[in-house]
């Protein structure tokens, strides 16, 4: 599973949804889909323009998190 670290990362940069989809030239609906985790894809462009917006690496934007499974 993928999570998306982004309300934690512009909360800590000061910044908000709309400010990110001013800087990075993307839909507002766009990045707030993104932000809220539901979408099920990022375009690599779109994830770059976001990096560098944030001053920030992918890892920080996105972390791979092992699913459970059940026993």
């Amino acid at each position: 599973m993928i999570k998306i670290h982004l309300v934690d990362l512009l909360k800590e940069k000061g910044r908000t949804k709309y400010w990110l989809a001013k800087q990075t030239k993307v839909s507002a609906n766009s990045i707030g889909k993104i932000v809220d985790g539901k979408t099920s894809s990022i375009n690599y462009m779109i994830l770059d323009k976001i990096c560098t917006a944030l001053e920030c690496s992918v890892g920080d934007v996105l972390e791979h998190v092992v699913d459970e499974l059940p026993e």
